[in-house]
Formats: structure tokens, sequence, C-alpha cells
């Protein structure tokens, strides 16, 4: 008899606790806290599907992938972008383009920075002997092998051979300075200097 009364009070205890539970899951705060929270998982959800589409289309430049990226971000929900992360490209295409025009001015520059003519500025090749612009005489071929020597060689080292020191033409440097210095003077005003007054003096 003992048994069943406590059998038939534990049975009650069990049906308030359920009858509880019930009570507090259709109360009016649990179903509007659920519904927030569900509301806010979704728009988190689509908020970071949105993030994978924009940033799929900074670095991805064929517009299939960029789909198949954002269906990714999707589809396996708080995951998806877990694993864009660890298979986008690291860089941009806007990075891809600035290290490309980087690379291509430095060529440029590298390209530029070759040999010039001394007197017409434009490239010449180091074995060149005259410049085939303005046909000024760069170097002077060896007597023995005639490869391109610099004026400061002493000596051919492609043959060995000495070379000879050129013969000074006083009369010809003379009139290319007076004709560089003419050239200065149409190419640039002179200003004149002020004379200098009674009280600086």
């Amino acid at each position: 008899m003992l048994e069943t009364d406590a059998g038939s009070v534990s049975a009650g205890a069990g049906r308030g606790i359920l009858h509880r539970i019930h009570g507090f899951s259709h109360s009016t705060g649990f179903v509007v806290a659920r519904n927030l929270a569900l509301l806010l998982a979704v728009v988190f959800w689509l908020a970071l599907g949105f993030w994978v589409n924009k940033d799929a289309r900074r670095r991805i430049r064929d517009p299939f992938f960029v789909v198949v990226a954002t269906l990714l971000g999707l589809v396996p929900p708080y995951l998806g972008p877990m694993v864009y992360l660890l298979f986008r490209p690291s860089e941009t295409l806007d990075d891809a383009h600035s290290r490309r025009v980087e690379v291509r001015a430095l060529e440029r520059h590298l390209a530029q920075s070759g040999p010039k003519c001394p007197v017409c500025s434009s490239a010449v090749e180091p074995d060149y002997l005259a410049c085939p612009v303005c046909t000024t005489m760069l170097r002077r071929p060896c007597a023995q092998c005639d490869a391109a020597l610099d004026p400061l060689w002493q000596m051919c080292p492609y043959c060995a051979t000495p070379v000879e020191p050129a013969e000074a033409d006083l009369d010809a440097a003379l009139t290319a300075e007076a004709l560089t210095l003419v050239e200065l003077d149409d190419a640039t005003k002179l200003v004149p200097r002020p004379e200098p007054r009674v009280a600086d003096a």
C-alpha cells in the first residue's frame, strides 16, 4: 500500500515537472525569445553568404566559381564560410593587378637603365662601336680582333693586344665643346644678375 502511494506521488511529481516544462515552452516570453533567436540565426547565415559572395567577387575572376563559392557559403550553414576561408585565393584581383603593373614598370625601368649614347641618349648595346642614331663613335675597334674597346682600356680583354693611346685632336675637342656651349645658350635663357646697390656694398 505504501509502495503504491509512493509510486503515485512520484508519477504526480513527474507529471508536474512535465506540465511546468510544457507551460514554459508555450509561454509568450519563450516563444518570442525562440523566434528572435531563429531570426538572428537566419540573418547571420544570410550575412555570411553575402560576405562570401562579396569577397569571392574581389578575389575570383570567373563568375561560375563566384557562384560556387557563394553556394558553399550558404549550403552548409556556418561551416561553408570556414571552408571558403581555407580555399580562397590569398590576394584580391586589385592586388594582383597592382603587382603586375609594378613588375611591368620595374621591367621597363630596367630596360631603360641600359647603356645610352652620351650625345643623343638613345639606347645602345654594350658591343656597339658607334651610335646608330647620331653616328657618334662610342668605342674604337681593337686592331687585332675588332672587338669594341672602352676608351680607358689599356689592353684588349679578348685578345690581349695592347691598345695604342689615341692621339688627342685639340681642335676637334675645342670645336665640339664650343658647339655644346652654343646649344646650351640657345636652349636656356640666361637671367641677368641685378646690379649691386650702394647700400649692399
